[in-house]
């Protein structure tokens, strides 16, 4: 769950602002003003004015399905490469779940570099009811402990269908999309259905001085109506692969699904539309 940068995506959701890494979802609100700690990188003590780049890393999508519970473990891994060769990468790993009322609970950790011995830390957990249209974001790493309420727009869905690509030319002469069918396999002893689609992208398209590529990898499965792996990559987003674990298609523990004891509540609903729309991760 998060505000969503189409590149990707997403998604879902804490900005990665230089030495600030948060790994989201698809879209959520919980990206606001995430500062660094040690375990972000290390601090030059130099005040940088010029420069930089902000980054979204947006996570799964998770629908808000009927009958369809499931807890289960999310493991990121984002590789990017070095300008002078080779490649760094950040990682970490999450706790999500979605009872048969639609209802979805997400845990968001800070990325950390793989096989360094900085270690990832919960910095939000989300709770979105799509009958209430409630999103509560609960920021476990600041004081006083806080949720902040939000308008949740989805509402709950007997089955959801992803958009499907096709293989095409690009107008403008940008370049070319193709399509693929993958077929069927098994994850975690449930059948998934995969696709990949693949975008050649003409020399001059963004400025480049040659011609490059980008695809995006899932395998859904149908009737969870979410991907088990996941897989984006090109030269502007480096790797970026999700993978399920653990999966349990028992109900989740109720528990999951209250809030936080000892936070308190802002609530920012207005009656205006809520900024906030879950964004699929394709």
């Amino acid at each position: 769950m998060k505000l969503s940068i189409k590149l990707s995506t997403p998604l879902l959701t804490l900005a990665l602002v230089a030495t600030s890494l948060c790994a989201q979802t698809p879209n959520s609100q919980t990206s606001n003003n995430q500062t660094s700690n040690s375990q972000d990188g290390p601090k030059t003590g130099v005040i940088m004015r010029d420069g930089g780049v902000d980054q979204t890393l947006q996570s799964i999508y998770i629908p808000p399905l009927l009958n369809a519970p499931f807890t289960a473990i999310v493991h990121t891994e984002w590789t990017r490469p070095l300008a002078e060769g080779g490649t760094y990468t950040f990682v970490n790993q999450r706790r999500v779940a979605r009872d048969s009322k639609g209802r979805i609970y997400e845990e968001r950790w800070l990325l950390a570099p793989r096989g360094s011995e900085s270690q990832s830390r919960m910095n939000v957990i989300q709770i979105a009811d799509p009958n209430a249209h409630t999103l509560f974001n609960c920021f476990t790493l600041k004081e006083p402990h806080r949720c902040t309420l939000e308008t949740f727009r989805d509402t709950p869905q007997m089955v959801y269908k992803p958009a499907v690509g096709t293989t095409r030319v690009l107008p403008d002469k940008i370049g070319s999309e193709v399509h693929e069918d993958l077929g069927m396999r098994p994850i975690e002893g449930i059948d998934t259905h995969g696709t990949r689609d693949t975008i050649n992208y003409n020399s001059g398209f963004m400025g480049s001085d040659q011609p490059f590529s980008e695809h995006r990898e899932f395998w859904q499965a149908p009737h969870l109506g979410i991907n088990l792996y996941s897989e984006v990559a090109g030269p502007t987003v480096g790797k970026q692969v999700f993978t399920l674990t653990d999966v349990n298609l028992a109900e989740p523990d109720p528990a999951l699904f209250e809030l936080p004891e000892g936070y308190s509540v802002v609530d920012r609903r207005s009656h205006a539309p809520s900024l906030y729309q879950p964004a699929p991760d394709r």
